[in-house]
């Protein structure tokens, strides 16, 4: 499914009901307007730079209005890194990238303490502090570093700081991990265990571009002029966004419909579809829950809405949910992906909102 943001649509007060199932306090029809031209103006200027991908643009953003951290899937040269840089540009953050390889040492993600000498020739510990010390970083190629090293971004990506040498260390707000990892080039790879894939809260895919889109990067990327980012939106103007995503109101019946749809990727739940039960090992943790309604709340608040409803969730259930299931041996040998388990889910979902009218 592709997110579509009205460019033109009124801003929409949350009903009674939305409201009262959160407890918030209703959100005025003005900060509904300023967040949609501040995020309708972001989006335009990644756009700019980032030809034919306005899926992939809406679903970083709404990463980024969560608070989540973001894995991207995709053949070289598709415009992975480019997005985080060009969104880092936009917002005038602080970006580092960390070129992951085999032997990339935990130290060099987190920093270390390093022996120095003052003046007087006395020596003390200092923290130098590394590449994830930045309010968004690229783990470009995160599959090419060892199980020991993707592991120092775990406590990163859940828990926002690191320990080192017994201190704990708080990093940068806002902060945010984007992963990239090419799925076509399996030698020499560490597949992410599924523990860390669990604290991404999207997996973005990429697919290759239309041949109108491949004449427009031909046309602008190759010129005397290089193309350069406009900054759109400033760090506060980006921490009260994501504030006021968690102000959204969700409804009982759209919570229920969220932990409805997260509980039939088990393969023992009674709701669970045929394809679930015959094609997943595990299904998605109680971490997916929160994720469709985070994710679910950025959607609404991009489409001008204080208040989240089921197609929502319908959404942004993809890049949910899709590394979440564990796949049995009979899906990879039918060529089943996860893809085509999470339309069936939707399907039964859909199938049971009818039903129950």
């Amino acid at each position: 499914m592709q997110t579509v943001i009205p460019s033109s649509s009124p801003a929409q007060a949350a009903p009674a009901d939305a409201a009262a199932g959160t407890g918030a306090p209703q959100i005025t029809e003005q900060r509904l307007i300023q967040a949609q031209e501040a995020l309708g103006a972001l989006k335009a200027e990644i756009e700019r730079r980032l030809f034919g991908q306005s899926a992939l643009v809406v679903q970083g953003i709404i990463g980024l209005l969560a608070r989540g951290n973001v894995l991207i899937e995709g053949q070289p040269g598709l415009g992975k890194t480019l997005l985080v840089r060009v969104m880092s540009e936009a917002l005038h953050l602080d970006f580092s990238r960390i070129q992951f390889t085999p032997d990339l040492m935990p130290a060099d993600i987190t920093g270390s303490q390093s022996l120095v000498h003052d003046e007087q020739g006395r020596a003390s510990l200092e923290f130098r502090a590394g590449p994830v010390f930045s309010n968004i970083v690229l783990a470009d190629e995160i599959n090419r570093a060892t199980p020991k090293t993707q592991s120092a971004l775990l406590e990163a990506m859940q828990e926002q700081s690191v320990t080192v040498a017994g201190g704990r260390r708080p990093l940068p707000a806002p902060f945010m991990v984007i992963a990239t990892q090419n799925p076509i080039e399996m030698e020499g790879t560490y597949p992410l265990p599924e523990a860390q894939l669990d604290r991404f809260l999207l997996k973005l895919e990429i697919a290759f571009p239309s041949f109108e889109t491949l004449r427009d990067i031909g046309l602008h990327t190759t010129g005397q002029q290089e193309l350069a980012t406009t900054r759109v939106m400033d760090k506060q103007t980006l921490l009260s966004l994501q504030a006021l995503v968690r102000e959204i109101a969700v409804a009982p019946h759209v919570a229920e419909h969220a932990a409805r749809l997260t509980l039939a990727t088990h393969p023992d739940a009674p709701d669970a579809p045929e394809s679930i039960r015959k094609y997943v090992r595990y299904g998605a943790s109680p971490r997916a829950m929160q994720a469709l309604i985070l994710a679910g709340r950025a959607h609404a608040l991009l489409c001008g809405r204080a208040w989240m409803s089921e197609e929502d969730i319908h959404q942004v259930a993809h890049p949910v949910l899709r590394h979440r299931m564990i796949p049995s041996f009979d899906a990879k040998l039918e060529n089943v992906t996860n893809n085509d388990l999470v339309d069936q889910l939707l399907a039964s979902a859909a199938q049971h909102v009818r039903a129950t009218g």
